[in-house]
């Protein structure tokens, strides 16, 4: 969220694309995103990469949640060039199922929950992680 917001001041964009939920303005502002540079495009299955990705590739939006069930390695390829030349942020969210599947992303992350805590792990890292730590975070709320 502070990164989110940061674009927004800065004037960018930040588009959510087929969202499970509508995003509730209330929440977004208290975390100080400027409401003005808040999109949400309501998109097909079909539709939902190809309009994240027009969105990265425009040069007018500082970053890009996209919530693509069915993105296949090709889309997903196309998302992170897209991303780069944009020089957007790109965040996915994909269903649980498709972790172990391959994908171009620099940073893969898995979430599990439960009523105390999150646990983030890390699936896959652009860089050096050392194999002796662990790849799992722990936030409670």
């Amino acid at each position: 969220m502070p990164a989110l917001a940061e674009l927004t001041r800065r004037r960018q964009r930040v588009v959510f694309v087929a969202p499970p939920y509508i995003p509730y303005a209330p929440a977004l502002d208290a975390h100080g995103l400027d409401l003005r540079y808040v999109v949400q495009l309501q998109t097909t299955a079909n539709e939902g990469a190809w309009s994240a990705e027009q969105c990265l590739r425009s040069g007018s939006c500082g970053a890009v949640l996209g919530w693509l069930h069915e993105a296949d390695y090709t889309q997903l390829r196309r998302l992170q060039l897209a991303a780069e030349s944009g020089d957007a942020l790109a965040f996915l969210f994909r269903p649980a199922r498709v972790a172990g599947k391959a994908s171009p992303a620099a940073l893969r992350l898995q979430l599990h929950a439960d009523a105390a805590q999150v646990d983030i792990e890390i699936l896959k890292c652009r860089g050096n992680i050392d194999p002796r730590s662990s790849t799992r975070l722990r936030w409670r709320a």
